[in-house]
């Protein structure tokens, strides 16, 4: 799948501008998450000759996978389910669907790869950094480091929509939290300018 086909879609099905920013914002998580990965598993995969941690598809379920968020805003036993339809329509692969499908753990569906554990962990852990840049008097990401985020975690009446459980499901891909928010933190001051933070 073509990242641009994918982006384009995106921006023609999603309006609004911090919705927007949150797709890439996961798109740079899951790709770093990625990239991570295949660093860590190179000799087993390189071995089995297979390619588990795809950093361009995991970046693309990431950009995806609210892309059906302004219909079902308002319903989210059907978020996720609208978007599962909408990319078959439109020829995404099959993983990358199921990814986006479980994303929304309204549905109880099983985290079968490691695809959809990242996608899972990284929806909330961003909102969860998003909030903590906002909270620095410059609301600037490249001023926060992953200690300030994770003292904000453990504060449970900070940013209270965070799915801070889900978050934890980071250490079914072997990071523990420090290190997953780390990573998180990291891919998106890379685009900070495109998250407008």
């Amino acid at each position: 799948m073509d990242r641009q086909y994918a982006y384009e879609l995106v921006i023609k099905l999603i309006k609004n501008k911090n919705l927007i920013k949150h797709s890439l914002a996961v798109e740079a998580i899951m790709r770093d998450l990625a990239l991570d990965l295949n660093k860590k598993n190179s000799n087993y995969n390189n071995y089995l000759n297979i390619n588990e941690f795809d950093e361009d598809k995991w970046a693309i379920a990431g950009l995806v996978h609210d892309i059906d968020y302004e219909e079902t805003a308002d319903d989210p036993l059907r978020h996720s389910l609208i978007g599962e339809k909408i990319l078959k329509e439109n020829g995404f692969e099959e993983d990358i669907i199921y990814a986006v499908k479980v994303h929304n753990d309204a549905h109880g569906l099983p985290l079968i790869s490691k695809m959809d554990i990242a996608l899972f962990a990284s929806d909330p852990v961003s909102g969860l950094i998003v909030a903590s840049a906002l909270i620095n008097p410059e609301r600037k990401i490249k001023l926060i480091n992953k200690d300030f985020v994770l003292n904000r975690y453990k504060e449970k009446s900070f940013a209270r929509g965070v799915n801070r459980a889900q978050i934890l499901a980071c250490e079914k891909l072997g990071y523990n939290l420090e290190e997953f928010i780390d990573i998180a933190l990291k891919a998106m001051q890379k685009i900070d300018k495109e998250i407008g933070l």
